[in-house]
């Protein structure tokens, strides 16, 4: 086995050494984005499910396997359409208590960056 060391350059540590606050900030936004869509995927991925198996299939109107199969497609397409929507709400909470870290990064670096109402004061012209 031949290792190339161009190749090598790419590899990026598990735990880098010291990281730049910018670099941590972009590191716990994509640790939040990802738990964001997992969490919401599953969440609604499953209760879409649930809500499928309540309903009985129609006597004339049945598509067969083939309904079945894109119905499976329209629900995947339909929870990540409302993990996009409203997976924060539910994804957030959880994210604080998994990720303290990476949410104390974020909330300090949101504190940092909020502008308030008497910025816009500045603006006026009067």
């Amino acid at each position: 086995m031949k290792i190339e060391m161009n190749n090598l350059n790419a590899i990026k540590p598990l735990r880098p050494g010291m990281l730049t606050p910018q670099q941590q900030v972009e590191g716990a936004e994509e640790v939040r984005d990802v738990f964001r869509q997992f969490v919401g995927e599953a969440f609604f991925g499953q209760m879409l499910k649930s809500m499928r198996s309540t309903q009985g299939k129609a006597a004339y109107f049945h598509g067969g396997h083939g309904e079945e199969v894109f119905q499976s497609q329209l629900d995947q397409v339909l929870s990540e359409e409302m993990t996009e929507s409203s997976a924060d709400q539910i994804a957030d909470p959880m994210f604080r208590q998994q990720f303290p870290q990476q949410a104390a990064v974020l909330a300090k670096h949101e504190a940092n960056t909020k502008s308030s109402l008497e910025d816009l004061t500045s603006l006026r012209r009067w």
